[in-house]
């Protein structure tokens, strides 16, 4: 499981330092693809075949469903860690994700997230994306 928040900084080559903690969970392979809030997925490749699955067995008549499955795998790429814990970040996910030099980097249970630092700190400070708000709307999910 990946939890944490962690500030890293993208070199001059687009690589980012992947947090210590996180590494081992990823094992030798693993998936980065574009998020959903201008964020960047990464996905241990376990987790990454169970999406997957569940992804490729959408119905293709429903046009959101094929734009959904678009979007998610024509960013995806299979990525590897250095000998220095760094990944590198295809250009084209770097543009995705607004990534500069600043990152956040967060664990979110099954999958990690990169976010710039400026995207990151204008979704903590949405007013609409509040701590109550959201308790609210998961008490109306059961949770």
């Amino acid at each position: 499981m990946f939890i944490g928040e962690y500030q890293h900084t993208i070199d001059s080559k687009g690589r980012i330092i992947m947090p210590s903690k996180f590494r081992d969970n990823l094992g030798g392979n693993f998936i980065m693809t574009k998020g959903l809030d201008n964020c960047l997925f990464v996905y241990p490749r376990e987790e990454w075949d169970v999406l997957e699955k569940k992804l490729r067995s959408l119905p293709l008549t429903n046009r959101d469903a094929r734009a959904f499955v678009r979007f998610f795998f024509s960013g995806a790429t299979e990525c590897v860690l250095d000998k220095q814990g760094r990944v590198l970040i295809p250009s084209t996910l770097r543009e995705h994700a607004k990534l500069l030099k600043d990152a956040v980097i967060i664990g979110v249970a099954s999958r990690i997230e990169i976010w710039s630092m400026e995207e990151w700190n204008s979704y903590n400070d949405d007013d609409s994306l509040s701590y109550d708000n959201i308790a609210e709307k998961m008490a109306e999910l059961g949770i």
